[in-house]
C-alpha cells in the first residue's frame, strides 16, 4: 500500500524516560486508524510527533523516521504542515474575546497569503464547517462562553476548515453526549469517504474506536502490542492483559462492542 503516514523505528525520549519505543506504523490514504491503549501508553505523544509538535531539545529526543503527507513533520515549515495535517487536541486552548466564527476561520490560515484577508471561498468553507457541526446557534458567541461539548465541536470545525489531507484526533468525543458523538464521528467518516481524508484518532472508548476504524493500533508502555482490524485487536484476552479489565466482546451485524463485566454482579 502507498502510505500517506509512516513511522519506522520511532523512539521518543522525554526527560530520560522512553515515551515511545521502536514504533512502526503505516497508514494508507483514506484509511481510518484508531490508536488505543491505557493512560500513559504514548497515544498523545504519537499524535504530536505526526503533527510536528514535539519540541526537540535537551528535554526531548526523537530517533527514527517519520513522514506525513510526504513531509518530515519535525523539519518542515509550520505552514507546510498545517496545510496538510490538522490536529484536534484533547485539551484545546482558546484566546479570550474570540467568537466561534473567528476561531473556525483561523483554520484557513495556512491557505491565506501573508497579510491577506480571508476570501469569499475561505468564508464559505467556514460556513460549511459551522453548518456541518450544528454550530449555527452559537456562531457569534465568544468561545469562552461555550460548554465543553460545544467547544469540542468548534475545535473540530476549525480542524476541518483547514481542509487537510490528514486529520489527527485526540479523544474527539470525550466531552460530547452520545448523540453528538455519533454526529461528529459520522461527519468525519463521511468526509473521509468523500475527500479521501486520512484519519488517525486516539480514543479511550474501545467500542467507538472499533466501530469506526478500518484498523486499530494498540499501545502499551510506548510500544505497539497489536496492529490489525478491530476484531483481531479487541480480544478479551488482550484487553485483560493490556488494560487489566474484565470485558465481554460482542460482534453483531459487522459492529463490535466492548462491554465491562463486573465480578459477582447481581
Amino acid at each position: 500500500m502507498t502510505a500517506v503516514v509512516s513511522c519506522a523505528d520511532l523512539t521518543v525520549v522525554r526527560r530520560e524516560a522512553s515515551v515511545l519505543r521502536d514504533v512502526h506504523l503505516r497508514v494508507a490514504a483514506g484509511e481510518w486508524v484508531s490508536v488505543v491503549g491505557p493512560n500513559g501508553a504514548g497515544k498523545t505523544t504519537l499524535l504530536h510527533v505526526l503533527a510536528g509538535l514535539i519540541p526537540i531539545g535537551k528535554d526531548a529526543r526523537l530517533t527514527g523516521t517519520v513522514r506525513v503527507a510526504g513531509l518530515d513533520p519535525q523539519a518542515a515549515r509550520r505552514p507546510q504542515i498545517a496545510a496538510a495535517v490538522a490536529l484536534m487536541p484533547q485539551r484545546p486552548t482558546v484566546p479570550d474575546g474570540v467568537s466561534v466564527t473567528e476561531l473556525i476561520t483561523l483554520g484557513r490560515t495556512p491557505h491565506i497569503p501573508r497579510f491577506a484577508m480571508p476570501s469569499a471561498a475561505d468564508r464559505q468553507v467556514v460556513r460549511d464547517a459551522i453548518e456541518r457541526l450544528d454550530l449555527g446557534g452559537v456562531a457569534e458567541r465568544p468561545v469562552t462562553e461555550l460548554s465543553g461539548g460545544e467547544l469540542q465541536r468548534v475545535v473540530l470545525a476549525r480542524a476541518l476548515a483547514q481542509q487537510p489531507s490528514v486529520l489527527i484526533l485526540d479523544e474527539p468525543t470525550s466531552a460530547l453526549d452520545v448523540g453528538h458523538q455519533q454526529q461528529v464521528l459520522e461527519l468525519v467518516d463521511a468526509m473521509r469517504d468523500a475527500d479521501g481524508l486520512t484519519v488517525i484518532a486516539a480514543m479511550h472508548d474501545l467500542t467507538l474506536a472499533g466501530q469506526y476504524a478500518d484498523r486499530m493500533v494498540m499501545l502499551r508502555d510506548g510500544r505497539v502490542v497489536a496492529d490489525g482490524v478491530p476484531a483481531e485487536v479487541l480480544t478479551v484476552a488482550r484487553i485483560a492483559e493490556v488494560y487489566q479489565a474484565r470485558v465481554e466482546v460482542v460482534q453483531r451485524g459487522g459492529n463490535i462492542a466492548v462491554l465491562p463485566v463486573r465480578d459477582g454482579a447481581r
